[in-house]
């Protein structure tokens, strides 16, 4: 015989959020995964132009995401078991472990805030730079610009833009149009990559909060629940 009454409504309303917890685990492991693997940012990322390859900060929030979700997943099973075992050493570790995940998710939300035009003006940089090499009567290395191409290439249809604004559109499209140069994408388009670059990243950004603003709320229920049972099972007359 374990708790009754009230606590024991806790007991499985805890069970309840520990399984959601686990399971937006499984959900958070999943969307990283996918973030780091989508063929879009995927083709962008792992440019490799003239040794300089492209910014990696936003790789690395994907993989602080990855270790969060597969330690979300343990700290919910763990939870589960606490609750259904009534265990207070168990619910005592689980909430110490919330209480951790919690200042590290308000820390990464707060250094994410800081700097969430951060990858977006990295990755428009090195495009700029690309771009100017490609474009720039002064650039005569022939090889070099060869390859400088390529890799416009690649950004122009992987996100179906051309250039950095609506001149360089017009006027990169009108160099393919005569022969001169084979840089924007077939559907010419002539939307400015500056845009796109922003709008591929800020979307993803934005999942990744929306995703961390539902966890910090069931982690606040759990953290409360968690405290409320181990109180009711040390003051059960049964232990």
């Amino acid at each position: 015989m374990g708790v009754e009454g009230c606590t024991k409504f806790i007991k499985y309303l805890l069970f309840f959020f520990n399984f959601i917890f686990w399971l937006a685990g499984c959900v958070i492991l999943g969307v990283a995964l996918w973030l780091r693997h989508d063929p879009q940012t995927s083709s962008l990322l792992e440019i490799n132009f003239d040794g300089a390859q492209a910014p990696s900060t936003f790789y690395i929030s994907v993989h602080i995401l990855i270790a969060v979700g597969a330690v979300m997943m343990v700290v919910g099973f763990l939870g589960c078991y606490g609750a259904i075992q009534e265990s207070q050493c168990l619910l005592g570790t689980f909430f110490a472990c919330l209480v951790i995940l919690f200042a590290c998710e308000v820390a990464a939300g707060i250094w994410g805030f800081m700097h969430k035009d951060t990858v977006s003006k990295e990755m428009i940089n090195y495009y700029d730079s690309i771009y100017d090499k490609v474009t720039a009567p002064t650039f005569t290395d022939t090889e070099k610009k060869k390859a400088a191409a390529s890799v416009l290439k690649i950004f122009h249809e992987t996100l179906n833009c051309c250039g950095k604004g609506q001149i360089e559109s017009f006027f990169t499209q009108l160099t393919d149009k005569i022969g001169v140069t084979d840089l924007c994408p077939s559907s010419g388009t002539s939307v400015s990559c500056h845009t796109r670059i922003r709008d591929l990243f800020s979307d993803k950004i934005y999942l990744i909060g929306i995703a961390a603003l539902v966890v910090a709320i069931i982690m606040i229920f759990e953290m409360i629940f968690s405290m409320v049972l181990c109180c009711g099972i040390r003051n059960s007359p049964v232990y």
